[in-house]
């Protein structure tokens, strides 16, 4: 993934086409002043789940856990479910 870093002022100048940037390809934009980054600005989900927090929904779209998915599987479900685990 390679975010993009725009100034407040270009964002405000160009908030239309950055936007359908977001939503059609999916990119991310770094937003800041004075080489100061401030805000992420990235795509909604699209499978939003509102019992879940904002950042767990993002975490889940954003694939930020997959790496997990190559590690050995070290407790069962009984496990978790018993609490026996590190």
């Amino acid at each position: 993934m390679n975010i993009k870093t725009l100034s407040t002022t270009e964002f405000r100048k160009n908030i239309s086409n950055v936007i359908s940037l977001i939503e059609e390809k999916g990119e991310s934009f770094v937003i800041g002043r004075r080489d100061n980054p401030e805000a992420v600005v990235i795509p909604f989900p699209k499978k939003f789940n509102p019992h879940l927090s904002e950042i767990a929904n993002i975490n889940s779209y954003s694939h930020s856990f997959d790496f997990l998915n190559k590690e050995p599987n070290i407790y069962s479900i009984r496990d978790i479910k018993r609490r026996r685990y590190v």
